[in-house]
């Protein structure tokens, strides 16, 4: 009986660990270009889990930003939310614009 109650505890424990990473923010930064005449930016933008891959992440980013004209250049990182604060500075006006 014992050997149940500590199994259904340790599933228990593994689905609710579980459920909690994968509600677990994921964002990224990177850089970003257009032409005509050459501008540059860094950004930093919320991506959603099934994203939250280094493929996955430049795919997402660059739909997004494509909608203003710009290219993909790099995803440089990606991280939890304990990385934003940090950035948002140097993000300035494409801090989560996109």
């Amino acid at each position: 009986m014992y050997k149940r109650i500590i199994k259904s505890i340790a599933l228990a424990a593994l689905f609710s660990g579980a459920a909690m990473t994968a509600q677990a923010a994921c964002y990224a930064d990177y850089k970003a270009k257009r032409d005509n005449p050459l501008q540059l930016h860094y950004g930093v933008i919320e991506l959603p889990d099934a994203a939250c891959t280094s493929g996955g992440a430049a795919a997402q980013i660059s739909a997004r930003i494509a909608v203003d004209g710009w290219l993909l250049l790099n995803v440089l990182s990606q991280f939890g939310s304990e990385g934003l604060a940090q950035r948002r500075d140097s993000a300035g006006q494409y801090y989560l614009r996109y």
